[in-house]
C-alpha cells in the first residue's frame, strides 16, 4: 500500500510545489491533501483555489482514485497511530514534536488537519507514526493557507517579551513564536485552543511573560480560567496566583511520573460558556507497571558513571544544591520528570537492580512513562529517542483535557 500512497503523492506534487512554504517539504503538502481527501477535511491552501474536486480529478486521471473509503483504507495500512474512523472535531498540531498531543486529541475523537514541527528528527518520527509529514518553520507558513479547524493545540517555547507595554496588541509579540500562535487564533478563530508549557512559564520574567500572553489572547477574543479583569489590570503576581489552577500533574492521571505542566485552555467568548479542568483520576501509579521484564544489559550504567553520580550527589548536598541522581524501584509510586537531557547520563531516573548497578529506562519504558502506546515507533537514534520523549507530553493528561473540550464544542 505504501507504493500506492507514494504514487498518489507524486501525482499531486506538481500542484503542491507552488504552494509549499519555505522551510517545508512538498511531501507535507501532499500528505495533508491526501488525509483531507480521505477524511473529508479542509485542505491546505484552499483559499488559493485548491479544491477536493480538483485533487480527485488529478488522481482519477492517473487511475489512482476509486473512492474516499478506499483511499482511507490505503492510508490506514501505512499508519501506525490510527486516526478515529469518524471525526468528532478537527484540530491543528503546532510545535508538534513527535505527536503526543495529537494522540491525546485523536483518542478523544478528533482528526488532525494540519501539523507543524521545526526539528528534522522529530519530523521523521512523527511521519513514521502518523503517516503524514509535518510542515516545517511555522513563521514561514501563510496563516490564510492553514486549514480551518475547531481546536488549536501546541506546546510553544518560552521567550521573553519587550517591557515597553502592550500598546499595539498582537503586534507587541512580534519576533516570538507565540506571535504565530496568536496570529493563527486571531485569523482562523477556532473555538478552543490548548497551549502546553513548562510550569516555569508562570515565573518566567517574574510573571511578565505570562501576563503578555494572556493579555494578547484576551484582546483577540479568547477567554481562560483567569478573570479578565485580573489579566488586564492585575499585577503579574496576581496572575501567577490564579495560573496555578492551570497546572496539572501527570501522576494524577495514571502516569507514574512527577511531571507538572501548565495547560492554558482558551475558548472563544461568544461560543463557549466556560471550561473546567479535569479532576485527578485517583488511579494509583507504580513504576513497575511501565517497566520491561528483561531489559537489555546495555541500559545498566557503568561503574565509572555510577561512581560519578554518587560523588556529585554528595558534593551537591555539601554545597546546599540538593541536586543529584534519582533512583526508584518497581514499587515506587513515581519517577522524577524525564527531560530532553536524559540521553546524557540518565541521572534523573535510574532503576534500582539487584546485584548490579542501576540502569536507565529503555526506550520503550521512556515512551510508556509519557503514556505513549506500545506500538509507537521511536527513533533509532539513542539521543533522539530519549530527547523526543523528554520533550513530549504525558498523553493521558492531554486526552483528559481533550475529552472535556470535545464535549464543549459547538457542532
Amino acid at each position: 500500500m505504501q507504493d500506492i500512497i507514494s504514487s498518489i503523492e507524486e501525482a499531486l506534487r506538481p500542484l503542491a510545489i507552488p504552494v509549499t512554504p519555505e522551510g517545508t517539504l512538498t511531501k507535507a503538502v501532499t500528505d495533508q491533501w491526501i488525509f483531507a481527501l480521505a477524511y473529508e477535511q479542509s485542505l491546505y491552501a484552499a483559499d488559493r483555489g485548491i479544491s477536493h474536486d480538483q485533487l480527485i480529478q488529478i488522481l482519477r486521471d492517473s487511475k489512482l482514485f476509486i473512492d474516499r473509503e478506499t483511499l482511507k483504507q490505503q492510508l490506514l495500512s501505512t499508519t501506525v497511530i490510527k486516526p478515529p474512523e469518524n471525526s468528532a472535531f478537527s484540530f491543528i498540531d503546532l510545535f508538534a514534536g513527535i505527536g503526543g498531543m495529537r494522540i491525546g486529541f485523536q483518542n478523544a475523537g478528533g482528526t488532525c488537519v494540519f501539523s507543524s514541527e521545526y526539528d528534522k528528527n522529530a519530523q521523521e518520527t512523527y511521519a513514521r507514526n502518523h503517516g503524514e509529514f509535518p510542515f516545517g518553520d511555522i513563521t514561514k507558513i501563510p496563516v490564510e493557507d492553514i486549514p480551518d479547524h475547531d481546536v488549536l493545540i501546541g506546546g510553544f517555547p518560552c521567550q521573553p517579551f519587550s517591557h515597553a507595554g502592550l500598546k499595539l496588541g498582537i503586534d507587541d509579540t512580534r519576533g516570538t513564536l507565540f506571535h504565530n500562535i496568536a496570529e493563527i487564533l486571531d485569523k482562523k478563530r477556532p473555538q478552543f485552543a490548548l497551549l502546553e508549557n513548562v510550569k516555569g512559564l508562570i515565573s518566567h520574567d517574574k510573571g511578565y511573560t505570562l501576563q503578555v500572553i494572556l493579555k494578547t489572547l484576551t484582546r483577540i477574543g479568547y477567554h481562560c480560567n483567569i478573570d479578565r479583569d485580573v489579566i488586564e489590570n492585575g499585577t503579574p503576581a496576581q496572575i501567577q496566583a490564579q495560573a496555578k489552577k492551570m497546572v496539572l500533574k501527570s501522576i494524577d492521571f495514571g502516569v507514574p511520573q512527577n511531571r507538572q505542566r501548565i495547560y492554558i485552555v482558551l475558548w472563544r467568548d461568544e461560543l463557549v460558556e466556560g471550561f473546567s479542568y479535569p479532576k485527578p483520576s485517583g488511579v494509583p501509579t507504580r513504576v513497575g507497571d511501565i517497566l520491561e521484564e528483561n531489559p537489555d544489559p546495555k541500559f545498566t550504567i557503568s561503574d565509572r558513571l555510577w561512581q560519578g553520580h554518587q560523588r556529585r550527589k554528595i558534593e551537591n548536598e555539601t554545597n546546599g544544591k540538593g541536586f543529584g541522581f534519582g533512583i526508584v524501584s518497581p514499587d515506587s509510586q513515581y519517577t522524577n520528570t524525564i527531560s530532553a537531557r536524559y540521553y546524557k547520563d540518565g541521572s534523573e531516573i535510574l532503576i534500582a537492580q539487584q546485584n548490579a548497578n542501576p540502569r536507565k529506562l529503555t526506550y520503550r519504558e521512556a515512551a510508556r512513562l509519557q503514556g505513549f502506546p506500545d506500538d509507537f515507533l521511536y527513533s533509532s537514534s539513542t539521543v533522539q529517542a530519549y530527547k523526543q520523549f523528554g520533550n513530549s507530553v504525558s498523553v493521558p493528561v492531554i486526552a483528559e483535557i481533550a475529552c472535556i473540550i470535545s464535549k464543549k464544542l459547538n457542532r
